[in-house]
């Protein structure tokens, strides 16, 4: 049998409007269908209903706000973010023993201040950077970086 190449055809991209897009911060509706996303979860956590993809919601906005705290962009939200961090590792473990996933009150508020940073971060910055910050985020949990991974969680207690 004969090889065959098969090669991948991309759509057209006008890269002006590209360039400016990327340079751009992000139109207001696309933060805002980010934010409502964000504050959804929070709201599962404050009801007690939070499932495993409210909580992986919010590690991963607390992992890339760290990551823009990093690149100096709103270094402020940092002790919010450790506080945060924490309260989800206690959600994480309370979750393992009662199947329940819930937040303590000062770990509420501390996720609360990170969505309120996260938001400000994003909105200060170009489309571009905040991409790399996603991008960079991925790439400090694919290495085990000090960042809130869900997978990794689980697998260090099994073998505990």
């Amino acid at each position: 049998m004969k090889k065959r190449c098969i090669r991948k055809v991309w759509a057209l991209v006008n890269p002006i409007e590209h360039a400016i897009n990327g340079a751009g911060i992000t139109s207001r509706k696309d933060l805002d269908t980010l934010l409502m996303r964000e504050l959804a979860s929070l709201d599962a956590f404050a009801k007690g209903q939070a499932t495993l993809r409210e909580w992986s919601d919010m590690a991963n906005m607390n992992n890339v706000t760290q990551t823009l705290a990093s690149m100096n962009v709103g270094r402020e939200a940092l002790p919010d973010c450790h506080k945060a961090e924490q309260a989800l590792i206690e959600a994480a473990e309370r979750f393992e023993k009662t199947q329940r996933m819930g937040l303590s009150g000062p770990g509420l508020y501390a996720l609360r201040q990170v969505v309120e940073w996260h938001d400000l971060q994003r909105s200060s910055i170009a489309r571009s950077q905040y991409e790399e910050a996603i991008r960079l985020t991925g790439a400090r949990l694919r290495s085990g970086y000090a960042t809130t991974d869900l997978g990794s969680m689980f697998k260090q207690k099994e073998a505990a």
